[in-house]
C-alpha cells in the first residue's frame, strides 16, 4: 500500500470518527454514550495525522528507493481497511437485535439488599432488570398484581409461546454486550426487533421473591414504540412513546 493511499486511509478513518461522533447517534450502536469524547479524540488525532503526511508528502527526502529497496508495499488485504474507513461516512452498519440478543449471555441480576416502597403509579414503570429484581429478590412481594410497563424489542422464544422482551446492554462497547429478558405471555409475538411498550401483571411461575420465579408477563396491552435514544441500556426510555 503507497504512501498516498495510507494517508487517504487515515484521512477516511478520521473523518468518518468525527462525523459518526459529532453529528449522529450511529455511536451509540458501538459504544457507550461516555465514550463519546474519546471518539471525537480519537478521529481528531487521525485526520491531523493524515493532513500531516500529505503536507510532508511532497517535500524531498531520502527513501528506500534511491538505494535499490523498496519496503513500502503492504499485502493486498490491507485494501480491505478501506471498508470499516468507508462504512462510518456512507453505510451504517444495522443495529445489534434480535440475532445477537438470542446467542448472547444473559446478564446476571445482581443482588438486591432491601427494596423501597414501590409508588402508586399505575402502570408502573420498570426497567427489565429491576422486575427482575423484584420478581426473584423482593420478599415483600410487592410486584403481585401491580400492572407494570416494560419496553425493550422482541425476540422470538425457542417454543413460540410468546416472547422474550429484551434490551442489550453495554458494558463498554458491543463486543461485550449482554442481554436481559423477560418472558411475556399471552400474545402472538411481533416481528423480532420490533420495540414494544408492554403493559401486563406478574406470570406466577416459581416462588415469587425467589430465585425459583420466573421473570414474566402475563400481557395486558402492547403498543410499538420508537427505538429509544439510549437502546443499549437497561434504563427507561429517553424518547417520548
Amino acid at each position: 500500500m503507497k504512501r498516498p493511499v495510507q494517508t487517504l486511509l487515515l484521512t477516511l478513518t478520521g473523518t468518518g470518527l468525527l462525523h459518526t461522533a459529532l453529528f449522529t447517534d450511529i455511536y451509540l450502536r458501538y459504544v457507550k454514550a461516555g465514550l463519546r469524547p474519546l471518539l471525537i479524540v480519537s478521529g481528531a488525532v487521525l485526520l491531523l495525522l493524515g493532513l500531516a503526511a500529505a503536507a510532508l508528502r511532497d517535500q524531498p527526502r531520502h527513501t528506500a528507493h534511491e538505494h535499490g529497496h523498496d519496503h513500502a508495499g503492504a499485502p493486498r488485504v490491507a485494501w480491505l481497511l478501506f471498508l470499516p474507513a468507508t462504512s462510518l461516512l456512507f453505510y451504517a452498519p444495522p443495529a445489534l437485535g434480535a440475532y445477537t440478543a438470542a446467542r448472547s449471555s444473559t446478564k446476571p441480576v445482581a443482588v438486591q439488599k432491601g427494596f423501597a416502597a414501590l409508588p402508586a403509579t399505575s402502570p408502573l414503570p420498570l426497567t427489565l432488570t429491576d422486575f427482575t429484581k423484584r420478581v426473584q429478590q423482593d420478599r415483600s412481594r410487592a410486584i403481585r398484581s401491580r400492572i407494570v410497563r416494560l419496553t425493550g424489542f422482541v425476540t422470538p422464544a425457542e417454543d413460540d409461546d410468546g416472547f422474550y422482551l429484551t434490551r442489550i446492554i453495554f458494558t463498554c462497547c458491543a463486543a461485550d454486550s449482554q442481554t436481559v429478558k423477560v418472558r411475556v405471555y399471552g400474545t402472538e409475538a411481533p416481528p423480532a426487533n420490533t420495540w414494544l411498550a408492554v403493559t401486563g401483571t406478574w406470570h406466577p411461575h416459581g416462588g415469587l421473591g425467589t430465585r425459583t420465579a420466573q421473570a414474566a408477563l402475563d400481557v395486558k396491552d402492547t403498543r410499538p414504540i420508537a427505538q429509544p435514544v439510549n437502546a443499549y441500556t437497561d434504563d427507561l426510555p429517553l424518547t417520548p412513546s
